[in-house]
């Protein structure tokens, strides 16, 4: 159980004990369990921790039970409130925090990586970190998902989407909000890639125009392009390319069918995210077609949260109840009980769902 003490640890003034209620499991998560996502990161702070152990999890809505002497006059939040909360702890001194700017901060550390998580019935976390939810406008489950439904905000947000063919490369959970947002933005032509064939049904029940399933098995190399994704892309844009892709999944070949796949003059959105080296072939063809490469990293803190709570709460756009039912499929096998736990259980619905939720306490 954590507890709070001021005297001994200051932080403890500006920081809350969260009991959770509900926490998403993430895509970063799921490549922490492959063990190929974030090594370095958690290896090295838990040796400068003198840890071995580190509880993962960051996307989460809890109610705040006890709070630090200076926590309500600073952050306006208080016991009793339902809260959701950014991952990413920052400094608020770097230059990058000075300016707006907390999503790039220089010495941030992110809960469930470089800090333990919520994966708990019960944590302690900075009250700055903290955004107050509402049940009225936002159903718990989806306020466990502030988070990464952020991502997607950031992601989609990152150009200007109206009339624009955008494809989607990766429609797991990430990718599956952006594909809501992209129509709720305006895009013209939505286009899912993925290898996963629930994915991609998921992908046209929640309004992508069309989908195209790769196979990675056609590849010589690892990084090698899909020729028949990329030619079918073509196709579908009168052999322009669209205007905007997105690369979700973080894979190297992705990345080069991202680039491939993009007219001469359009954006490429980067957020997926895998540890190791990449290579590029030709890639001075980023240059010579003028393309413009976005990288996306967390949210923007605290505007991204805000125009995610204006979204979800306008019910007439079916976006909170599409990702609720559609999805989390209803809560069906997809939000259980963390008490309920084993590795065997949990691997077994990883590979079933692209996102799951844990339900923490009663």
């Amino acid at each position: 159980m954590p507890t709070l003490n001021e005297k001994n640890n200051p932080k403890d003034a500006v920081s809350v004990i969260l009991k959770m209620k509900y926490a998403g499991v993430c895509g970063s998560d799921r490549g922490i369990w492959h063990r190929n996502t974030f090594k370095d990161m958690i290896h090295d702070s838990l040796e400068k921790e003198g840890q071995n152990l580190r509880i993962l999890g960051h996307e989460f809505v809890g109610e705040i039970i006890e709070q630090g002497s200076l926590v309500e006059s600073l952050y306006d939040v208080k016991v009793g409130d339902s809260v959701s909360g950014d991952s990413h702890v920052t400094c608020g001194k770097c230059f990058q925090c000075r300016i707006g700017e907390q999503n790039v901060c220089v010495d941030e550390h992110i809960l469930g990586i470089s800090l333990n998580g919520i994966f708990a019935e019960y944590v302690k976390l900075p009250a700055k970190n903290l955004w107050v939810v509402d049940f009225n406008r936002v159903r718990p489950e989806i306020a466990a998902l502030y988070d990464p439904f952020g991502n997607a905000v950031h992601s989609c947000t990152a150009v200007d989407l109206r009339g624009q063919r955008v494809a989607i490369f990766g429609c797991g959970q990430v990718g599956l909000f952006s594909v809501l947002l992209l129509r709720n933005f305006g895009a013209a032509k939505i286009i899912g890639v993925d290898v996963n064939e629930d994915n991609l049904k998921m992908a046209k029940e929640l309004g992508a125009h069309e989908t195209i399933k790769i196979n990675p098995s056609d590849k010589k190399n690892e990084y090698d392009p899909d020729e028949e994704a990329i030619r079918k892309i073509m196709e579908l844009t009168y052999d322009k390319g669209v205007d905007v892709s997105m690369e979700m999944a973080g894979y190297n070949s992705s990345v080069n069918n991202v680039i491939e796949s993009t007219r001469r003059g359009g954006d490429i959105i980067l957020f997926g995210l895998k540890d190791g080296d990449f290579t590029i072939p030709k890639f001075s063809r980023i240059v010579v077609r003028g393309l413009t490469v976005h990288n996306i990293i967390g949210r923007q803190i605290f505007s991204t949260w805000q125009t995610a709570q204006r979204v979800l709460s306008d019910h007439s756009n079916g976006i909170q109840d599409k990702m609720f039912n559609i999805i989390l499929k209803k809560g069906k096998d997809t939000i259980f009980p963390l008490s309920k736990y084993t590795n065997e259980m949990f691997e077994e619905k990883l590979d079933k769902h692209p996102k799951l939720v844990f339900k923490i306490g009663e």
